[in-house]
Formats: C-alpha cells, structure tokens, sequence
C-alpha cells in the first residue's frame, strides 16, 4: 500500500448541560479569518459559498460560547455597517492555526511511522 495517507480533524468544544458543543474548527477558523479580511460577515460568507445565515449562526455560538465575544457588530447607517474579529478572536484564530499546525505535523510523523 504505497498511497497511504492519515487525514483527520481537530476542533475544540466546550461542555453544557446538552453535551458538547463544537465551539473551534477549521471552517469557523476559515469565517473568523474571512471577517477579519473583510470587515464583513456577509462578504465572508459570500467568499465561502455560505449563507448569511450560516455565517450568522457560527458566530453567534463562537460569541455565546466564548468568555468575551469574538466577533464584535455594528449596524449599518451613514457610516455603514461592519464587523470586527476582536482581540478575544484574534487570539483564538493565533492559536487554533498553532494547534492546526502541531496537528498537521503530528500526523505527517505517524504516517513517516507506518510500516513500508
């Protein structure tokens, strides 16, 4: 079997009364990283082929699960409207991408371990 390869995800959850609840991946890590570019959850969305509403709901349960938001909103108006990945998310998206990292490594090292 020369074309072995180990695939696999990570993500964090956080507990609650109902079970876990997926809280960090890779996708909501993609949104966070599309809202910080364009200082938009709707352009983020546009940029993933995902829904507004889609977008919407992850981080609404990024920001509800989180100890400080990390999305931060303003309504639209002269100005317009906008949105912001706050400190609080710009540390998440540092550390998920670490962690997504450390995980890309861990399992290149087991596959180089697979018997040839």
């Amino acid at each position: 079997m020369n074309n072995l390869r180990i695939n696999g995800r990570i993500w964090l959850e956080t507990e609650s009364t109902d079970g876990a609840e997926r809280f960090m991946g890779i996708g909501r890590l993609d949104l966070l990283s599309h809202i910080q570019r364009t200082g938009s959850i709707n352009q983020a969305a546009k940029a993933m082929n995902m829904s507004y509403k889609r977008a919407w709901d992850l981080v609404h349960s990024m920001n509800t699960q989180a100890d400080a938001p990390l999305v931060t909103t303003q309504t639209g108006g002269s100005t317009g409207g906008g949105a912001i990945v706050t400190e609080e998310g710009e540390k998440y998206l540092v550390h998920y991408r670490a962690l997504q990292s450390r995980f890309q490594q861990f399992l290149t090292d087991e596959l180089a371990n697979l018997p040839h």
